[in-house]
């Protein structure tokens, strides 16, 4: 992640530096690598802003803490970056895809014949379509990924809030006694429990 700090009569100390990039890291867990930020910290008479801007694609995600101390009012402008990144996720997760409208979908291409000239009397364009004789089958496109499975033993409340935090419809996890279980998002956004023989 790529990120500009700005001191407005304020040193940005190694400290400060350390401190932002943290709290940047655990953001692009959330909203991902591509992203640019932008830190500015102002000092003003015994106060400390600290702004932080945040732009992911064509979204901003601004927030501002304030404070008298400088790294207090980062863990300010990050909780409220947070707090917009996980409503930004689960708006997006919330959203139902609705199919093209079918005047969007691609009609195929007419292929226009017309009658020999022996016969002709006059030229008729005719549409003729073609579909495949077979139906294509998409190849199931695999990809491993750890991020859906918990390392160590933790209770249900322990995976769903991991579950929630991670972003991911279904969280496989060992419950304290070695139990596999999975927890599953449904469509309407409830979580369920499977328990694995």
């Amino acid at each position: 992640m790529h990120v500009d700090y700005t001191g407005r009569q304020c040193t940005i100390t190694p400290r400060i530096r350390k401190k932002a990039e943290e709290g940047l890291a655990k953001l692009a867990k959330i909203l991902g690598d591509h992203c640019t930020s932008k830190v500015i910290l102002t000092a003003e008479k015994r106060r400390r802003v600290a702004e932080i801007t945040l732009t992911r694609r064509t979204k901003k995600l601004v927030g501002r803490g304030e404070s008298t101390d400088v790294l207090a009012a980062i863990d300010e402008a990050l909780d409220h970056i947070e707090k917009q990144a996980l409503k930004l996720n689960t708006r997006k997760r919330d959203v139902k895809r609705s199919a093209k409208a079918a005047w969007k979908r691609k009609a195929p291409e007419p292929v226009l014949t017309t009658v020999p000239a022996a016969a002709r009397t006059t030229t008729v364009p005719v549409v003729v379509h073609r579909f495949p004789a077979k139906a294509k089958l998409a190849e199931a496109h695999l990809v491993k990924n750890q991020d859906s499975v918990a390392t160590q033993p933790m209770t249900v409340e322990e995976a769903v809030k991991e579950c929630e935090f991670r972003d991911r419809e279904v969280f496989v996890f060992r419950d304290k006694k070695g139990t596999v279980r999975v927890l599953y998002r449904r469509r309407d956004g409830k979580l369920e429990l499977i328990e694995v023989p």
